[in-house]
């Protein structure tokens, strides 16, 4: 079952005309729209789907065709927000979906079991680093050099704190490259759709928080050895005494960059940086 109404005359009916400068890029290719629930793993749960950004209803409509659940999205534009609880009246009153007006990077989120989104680009980042630690199933739209960044190896130009951070928490995967043809108004450059399966690490981490501002501190300063950036980032990774990290790890970690190091190799860095803490702590 599919979705049938048309992005074209959605947007039409809406009355809007995409804003670039309010990073409004409306998908409206059919065939991607609905292929992008087909993307979720087969023994995902689909009982209650997020979906941030809604737009003029596209995606939306599919969602709700694609569960016999619930649906939740999130829309910052007002008049958009009421043009989807419009729309969708039918769903709306029969409580299997929820219009959310809000800023989904500072929202309270559902406990929702899935999302499945096309993300405003200006806002990736923020929004990808609050879906993540949720453990959730996702499949994300976003530009292309983002996805590659997202999904990238250590030792890449790529790679670097998003890398980290999406694997940390889920395998992530590019399932579909998306011409710039397929939105209106068309985006500067292609897009991605990347899949993003829940799973941990293949490593212990005692205190995340910590090992993620960590990572952070250190990739301010990728151009580093890290053992200059280990001294120079305490205080962005809040570290007491950044030497006494570096007398204690190992030369293989010490002598490259950020660039270079795996998430396993983070995460031993962010311990003896959580040791070294604790020794320093009277």
């Amino acid at each position: 079952m599919t979705g049938d109404r048309d992005p074209d005359r959605l947007r039409r009916r809406a009355g809007v005309v995409g804003d670039p400068n309010r990073d409004q890029h409306f998908l409206v290719d059919n065939r991607v729209l609905n292929r992008l629930s087909t993307y979720m793993p087969d023994d995902a749960d689909r009982s209650h789907l997020l979906e941030v950004g809604g737009g003029t209803g596209a995606l939306t409509d599919r969602l709700l065709a694609a569960t016999e659940g619930r649906v939740t999205v999130i829309e910052r534009d007002p008049t958009l927000a009421a043009f989807l609880r419009e729309e969708f009246i039918d769903a709306v009153d029969s409580g299997r979906l929820t219009v959310v007006e809000g800023d989904a990077t500072a929202v309270d989120l559902p406990d929702y079991t899935a999302c499945i989104s096309n993300l405003p680009y200006g806002a990736s980042s923020p929004i990808t680093f609050r879906l993540l630690p949720r453990a959730r199933p996702a499949i994300l739209t976003y530009q292309y050099e983002f996805a590659e960044r997202m999904v990238a190896d250590p030792g890449t130009s790529e790679y670097g704190r998003l890398s980290v951070t999406a694997g940390h928490y889920a395998d992530a995967e590019i399932v579909e490259r998306v011409p710039k043809e397929a939105f209106d108004p068309q985006p500067a450059v292609e897009s991605a759709v990347v899949r993003l399966t829940p799973r941990d690490p293949a490593y212990e981490v005692d205190d995340e928080e910590f090992f993620l501002l960590f990572v952070k501190a250190v990739f301010t300063q990728r151009r580093k050895t890290v053992r200059n950036a280990i001294r120079n980032t305490a205080h962005v990774s809040g570290l007491s005494d950044p030497e006494a990290v570096v007398e204690a790890a190992d030369e293989r970690l010490l002598s490259v960059r950020a660039g270079d190091l795996s998430p396993a190799d983070f995460a031993a860095l962010a311990a003896l940086a959580e040791t070294a803490e604790r020794e320093a702590t009277p």
